[in-house]
């Protein structure tokens, strides 16, 4: 008897030991995401929601840091000709290279699921954000219409004005200058009061293209800067020759910083968060940068001050941070869930506290700093090279850029620099023709 019950004891612990190492052959393993990103004042945010996410769904959110932007556009770069590129990641670069990882294969057609249920996600964006990371019907670069980025946080580049230097210049920082006279007659004010009047990073060319592009817009309309990128409107054009003149006016009256158009953007930000310059060309993530410089910086933004009233003045912005999925991924499904849920009111309003960055979720913006609200109020003037439907050639930029800082250093003139810029524009045409 006592051997039976021994042989059925043995028998009920091999069904049990057997069952549970099928059990554990069969369990399936934690599905991880990964993340690859160069943004180093946003990474202990980015690395908090992983955390939760993970919390709420099982899923493993695994952020990789890659800095600086360089090294990291380098690495992506790299990664695409290799096929080995993560999860989810974000491509710092020309629209044109973005439509190549596309076509590639690199990235995917996030279309049906930001139009899924009416739109439901697609709509709490803002417009020209999502416009960033979306290719038209007819585009240039073959791609098929679709969005293809999601849109993280948004920003734009506007003026920005100290509010102690104003009152030491006998100005009233309630009241910043709106028109081009009025810019100029507070720029001398503050001269006389011995302050340095406009910074901004112009040694580095994008910086120096937007402020341009800005007055372009005002002075011209987008209709006529579209005709230009296309070709029918020289630049040599009367309307361009008064964009140009307003750089000469500046540097004629020595109402730029001195050393401005070699000047990395960086410097141009400790000088204004030191309080050494009355304004600052700059985008909204300054916010930031200046908290981390100068937590006791007293400043407002602004527009840019209008020279005519003709068309409304425009000013470069959309999308800041956008994340793509690849086009490869084993997980894809889950990366986009992960982005619907990091693009939600909750997690937008934490990502702006923490980070000082607008909010790409218009629903979140009810609660962000008053400073951030500043830049939120004007993204209603926003444009980007990127949403236009054309792009300028880079060798036409390069001649308008580099010939805008011989206009600051006194080297050429207005007209001359008109006339360079549009036979280099001839001559890219004519080899476009061949081609």
């Amino acid at each position: 008897m006592m051997k039976k019950f021994f042989l059925v004891f043995v028998l009920i612990c091999l069904v049990f030991f057997l069952g549970c190492a099928k059990t554990h052959k069969t369990a399936k393993p934690q599905k991880k995401i990964v993340l690859w990103h160069w943004l180093t004042d946003r990474e202990e945010a980015l690395d908090g929601l992983a955390k939760k996410y993970e919390q709420i769904t099982g899923i493993k959110i695994k952020c990789e840091l890659y800095a600086p932007s360089d090294a990291y556009s380098q690495k992506i770069m790299a990664a695409g000709q290799a096929k080995a590129l993560p999860d989810i990641y974000g491509i710092l670069g020309e629209k044109r290279i973005f439509a190549a990882f596309i076509k590639a294969g690199h990235i995917a057609d996030l279309t049906v699921d930001m139009e899924y249920n009416n739109g439901t996600w697609k709509n709490v964006f803002f417009k020209k954000a999502l416009g960033v990371n979306e290719f038209l019907a007819g585009n240039k670069y073959g791609v098929k219409p679709g969005i293809y980025g999601v849109p993280v946080d948004v920003m734009n580049i506007q003026m920005l004005y100290n509010k102690r230097l104003f009152q030491q210049a006998g100005l009233d920082p309630r009241f910043p200058p709106r028109t081009w006279p009025d810019f100029i007659t507070a720029l001398e004010k503050l001269k006389q009061a011995g302050v340095k009047g406009l910074v901004g990073g112009w040694g580095e060319t994008w910086m120096l293209d937007c402020f341009a592009n800005n007055y372009a817009f005002n002075i011209m309309g987008e209709e006529k800067v579209i005709d230009t990128i296309s070709g029918k409107v020289p630049y040599n054009d009367p309307d361009w020759i008064e964009v140009f003149k307003l750089f000469d006016e500046l540097a004629r009256k020595r109402l730029l910083v001195s050393g401005i158009v070699t000047m990395g953007n960086k410097t141009a930000e400790q000088l204004f968060a030191n309080g050494k310059c009355g304004f600052a060309f700059n985008g909204s993530w300054c916010v930031n940068v200046y908290k981390s410089m100068n937590p006791d910086l007293e400043y407002g933004t602004m527009l840019p001050p209008a020279v005519s009233n003709r068309y409304p003045m425009a000013i470069w912005g959309g999308a800041g941070l956008s994340f793509l999925v690849n086009g490869r991924s084993n997980n894809k499904q889950e990366a986009i869930n992960f982005l619907r849920w990091l693009t939600e009111r909750k997690q937008q309003i934490f990502l702006s506290k923490q980070t000082m960055n607008l909010p790409s979720n218009k629903e979140s913006l009810a609660n962000i700093p008053e400073i951030l609200a500043q830049f939120a109020d004007d993204m209603d003037y926003v444009t980007h090279p990127n949403i236009l439907p054309v792009q300028e050639d880079p060798h036409v930029l390069e001649a308008l850029t580099k010939g805008i800082q011989a206009v600051i250093i006194g080297v050429k003139t207005p007209e001359q620099i008109a006339d360079e810029v549009s036979k280099v524009k001839e001559r890219v045409m004519k080899e476009e023709v061949k081609k």
